[in-house]
């Protein structure tokens, strides 16, 4: 059930009290540049569908929680990075992995502010089942074990196309290709592990890894509020709540996207088995239930509503300069003249994969964003969409085949174990020390 709109507002505002080591010098009352709240459809991210815009416009209950949570950081996650001054990084991050690996019982000293953390991911919901999420996995694997090599590249450079949402990355020092390339390994680190056999259950690698991403981004959060260089008055606070939903939401938003247009109103058994690992994963990853729709139309609402709230921007200075690091990161290894091979047509499938799910199809809407397609680009691209839809109907029949399936899935958890493995370790951090100032 939505929380009530007030209610909401107050807990939004008592971030300031609750933890004034991380907020306290900011005024929860402003609004933001970046919210719009005032119908201005033509300013915002949904500017391309505005009878999509004007029907959302309607729903008042939906909208005024979208702005709410534009203002809200991790309620228990932000607390216990807000201890960096006294811990120090380094020790919070250790005393966060010993307490996923092994207990909160088992961390030697540990402060109050992680225990709520932790004990608040082993809150599962009673609308949690783990066998659907199980399930769920099973079948992600086969999308993930195919696909996700060659389309990561095209995903990562969708969360760069707003400078209001990008510019936390940029002040983090990401405008590199090593950093960029770093934290496309740590995206992908994450999701891949969370298709995994039991990777979600208390002490699998899933829910470290998810508790991983929340200190980083509460980290993102203390830093950049503590410097100079954040502008409340035109971002309100870094990474809030809404932001997190084009990463944790997307497949079910293709989903959810694709009912709706065949004129289902609700999921196939396989279908809801996704949804509810997807909402499942953002539970863990701190997203409120509030924007975790459970129907195919709430679902797209939500998603829509997140981009009608926020105002269109790209600049040069902020996303384009994270989207030239994100293409230009070395992703596969190159030393051999296949890694070379490989390379190319990645590159030229990610940004393909771009242009198709995030400009439309529209080659001069991605050369605006920086994204260039070449001839080369989409004859290579072509080359591996027919080899990967070869893959899929392959194990799509062996999913079907008794007998096959169990081996078909091995043979899955073992290309996602390859996968991670070349994607090295994941760090899951930030440190202040290597900020940069935005552009």
């Amino acid at each position: 059930m939505p929380t009530a709109i007030a209610a909401l507002r107050a807990r939004v505002a008592a971030q300031r009290t609750n933890n004034p080591a991380m907020y306290g010098t900011v005024d929860f009352s402003i609004h933001p540049e970046r919210l719009l709240t005032d119908g201005n459809v033509a300013g915002s991210e949904l500017r391309s569908y505005p009878k999509v815009a004007a029907g959302l416009l309607e729903n008042r209950d939906l909208m005024e929680r979208m702005a709410a949570y534009t203002m809200m950081g991790d309620a228990v996650a932000d607390p216990y990075a807000a201890l960096m001054p006294e811990y120090g990084f380094k020790r919070l991050v250790d005393m966060l992995v010993e307490a996923c690996d092994k207990g909160l019982n088992k961390v030697e000293g540990a402060p109050p502010e992680l225990g709520t953390f932790i004990r608040s991911m082993e809150a599962t919901p009673a609308w949690v089942d783990m066998k659907m999420v199980e399930e769920g996995a099973r079948l992600q694997r086969v999308t993930f074990a195919n696909v996700a090599p060659w389309a990561i590249r095209g995903a990562f450079i969708a969360t760069f196309m707003n400078k209001y949402a990008a510019l936390p990355m940029a002040l983090t020092g990401t405008l590199s290709n090593k950093t960029a390339a770093r934290r496309i390994k740590e995206t992908a680190t994450f999701f891949g592990t969370s298709v995994l056999p039991g990777a979600l259950a208390r002490f699998g690698p899933g829910f470290k890894a998810a508790a991983m991403v929340r200190l980083m981004h509460s980290m993102v959060r203390f830093n950049v509020l503590s410097g100079s260089k954040w502008d409340q008055q035109v971002y309100g606070i870094p990474i809030p709540q809404v932001d997190q939903m084009p990463a944790g939401l997307i497949s079910d938003f293709l989903i959810s996207s694709k009912v709706l247009k065949e004129g289902r109103i609700d999921f196939t058994p396989e279908e809801r088995a996704q949804i509810e690992l997807s909402r499942y994963r953002c539970f863990l990853l701190g997203l409120p239930e509030d924007l975790l729709a459970d129907t195919p139309r709430g679902i797209v609402d939500a998603w829509n509503a997140r981009a009608l709230t926020l105002r269109a921007g790209f600049d040069e200075a902020t996303c384009g300069g994270l989207l030239r690091a994100t293409l230009e990161a070395d992703l596969v290894d190159t030393s051999t003249p296949q890694g070379q091979v490989r390379d190319r047509l990645e590159r030229s499938f990610a940004k393909v994969y771009f242009m198709q799910n995030f400009c439309d199809g529209s080659e001069k809407t991605a050369a605006r964003f920086g994204v260039k397609i070449r001839a080369i680009d989409r004859m290579r691209a072509a080359a591996v969409g027919v080899g990967l839809m070869g893959q899929m109907r392959l194990y799509g029949v062996a999913a079907k085949t008794p007998g096959v399936r169990r081996l078909a899935d091995q043979r899955l958890v073992g290309k996602v174990r390859e996968y991670l493995g070349s994607l090295g370790h994941a760090e899951f951090t930030t440190d202040a020390a290597k900020y940069k100032p935005a552009a």
